[in-house]
């Protein structure tokens, strides 16, 4: 049997306090409107605006009705609409409006800090083996609740 390790658990311990500094720091910035988890939409709608609820949900790794609160918040603030999809009439589109480009600038400042601070004393290549490490982790639980459905 193996010997049970406390990486799960620092990692949890990580994302809650991660979560609060980004907060804070998003606050200092006055960028407080939008929380952690709902940056995090905005910034996959960033790299790919105009994608199904079903693909926002697998990049983000938030659950259906999670994503469906938050974006329920992110529309009402107007930073987001959810639109039909040309090609299919039971699938949905989000997409960003205009309003979440200055969010965006600050975002991406707040950002910057936050990954400063993250890998402070890692040199490139202890940074690269962590992301290595971590997206073989996340691969690891991804195919586990795939084996679970």
């Amino acid at each position: 049997m193996a010997a049970l390790r406390g990486g799960g658990f620092l990692l949890a311990k990580v994302h809650h306090l991660s979560g609060r500094v980004f907060s804070r720091l998003l606050k200092r910035h006055r960028l407080d409107e939008i929380n952690p988890a709902q940056g995090r939409i905005l910034f996959v709608l960033w790299e790919q605006d105009d994608i199904p609820m079903h693909e926002l949900a697998r990049r983000t790794a938030l659950g259906k009705s999670t994503l469906t609160a938050m974006l329920d918040r992110l529309e009402r603030d107007g930073y987001v609409e959810r639109v039909p999809a040309p090609d299919s009439r039971r699938s949905v589109l989000v997409r960003r409006t205009r309003k979440d480009e200055v969010f965006r600038q600050g975002f991406v400042a707040v950002s910057r800090e936050m990954t400063e601070l993250w890998y402070r004393g890692f040199d490139e290549a202890g940074r690269q083996r962590f992301e290595d490490d971590l997206a073989r982790i996340f691969a690891n639980l991804e195919a586990a609740e795939r084996e679970g459905e």
